[in-house]
C-alpha cells in the first residue's frame, strides 16, 4: 500500500467511519480524522483502525490556545500511539506541541494557511499584508524553526517551501488535492495528486472524491495510480 495518500474519513460518525474503511479495504493504508468526527466517536476509531487493521492515523485537530494549553492537550492525545497531530502554525504553539509529544513518536505537523482561504478571506480577517503564498512559506519557515516535524499546506506553496533550507528531513503534507476531473467542493488553492507530489509532497489528503465516490476502493486506487 501506498501511504503517501492519506484518506479524509470525514464522515458522519465512527460507524460510517469504519464502514468506509472496509469498502476501501487494501487501497489505503493511512487516515485522516478531523475536528468534525471528534464528537461522533473520532478518538476510538482512530485506535480501532490503528490497533485492529494496522492504519496509520493522522489526527487532524489543529490545536490553537495558550501554550500551557497546547503542551497538556497534546500529551494526552500522544498517549494513543497515532502518527500525526496538526497544530495551527504559530511558533509559541509549535514549540508547546513538540514539548507535548516529547517522548513519543507523534509528528507534529504546523498548519501555514488553510487551503480554504484566499487573500480575501484574510483581509477579513485582519491578517498580514501580502502575498498569500509568501505568507504561507514564511509561515513555514517560522513553524520549522519552532521545531515542526513538517507542515501542511496547498500543493502551490509545497516547492518553495521544500526549497528552505530548514525543511531538510520534515514532512510536507498537501491537502487541497483533487484527482482531474474533481470538483474541487470548498477548496480554493488545489492541484491535482501528481502535481503535488512532483511540488515536493511527501503525502497529499484525499477526502470526498474518495469516500463520495461510487466505489472508494476504485478511487483511491486511481489516485495511488496518479501518483506515478
Amino acid at each position: 500500500m501506498d501511504d503517501r495518500l492519506i484518506v479524509a474519513l470525514d464522515v458522519g460518525n465512527a460507524l460510517a467511519g469504519l464502514e468506509m474503511a472496509a469498502r476501501i479495504g487494501d487501497a489505503a493504508s493511512f487516515y485522516k480524522i478531523g475536528l468534525g468526527m471528534l464528537t461522533g466517536g473520532g478518538l476510538a476509531l482512530a485506535q480501532e483502525l490503528k490497533d485492529a487493521h494496522g492504519k496509520r492515523i493522522f489526527l487532524d485537530m489543529k490545536l490553537f490556545d495558550i501554550g500551557a494549553t497546547v503542551e497538556a492537550a497534546v500529551r494526552g492525545l500522544a498517549a494513543f500511539d497515532l502518527d500525526f497531530l496538526t497544530v495551527h502554525g504559530d511558533p509559541h504553539v509549535v514549540n508547546a506541541a513538540k514539548q507535548g509529544a516529547s517522548g513519543s513518536q507523534l509528528k507534529i505537523l504546523a498548519v501555514t494557511v488553510l487551503t480554504s482561504l484566499d487573500r480575501a478571506d484574510l483581509d477579513a480577517g485582519m491578517m498580514a499584508p501580502g502575498d498569500l503564498h509568501d505568507i504561507a512559506v514564511e509561515r513555514a519557515a517560522r513553524a520549522f524553526d519552532a521545531g515542526a516535524d513538517g507542515i501542511i499546506a496547498s500543493p502551490r506553496e509545497a516547492a518553495a517551501i521544500r526549497a528552505l533550507p530548514q525543511a531538510a528531513g520534515r514532512l510536507i503534507v498537501t491537502p487541497g488535492v483533487r484527482p482531474l476531473g474533481a470538483d474541487a467542493g470548498d477548496q480554493k488553492r488545489i492541484e491535482t495528486p501528481a502535481a503535488a507530489i512532483a511540488a515536493g509532497a511527501d503525502h497529499i489528503v484525499v477526502g470526498r472524491p474518495i469516500w463520495q465516490a461510487r466505489d472508494p476502493r476504485a478511487a483511491a486506487q486511481a489516485i495511488v495510480a496518479e501518483l506515478g
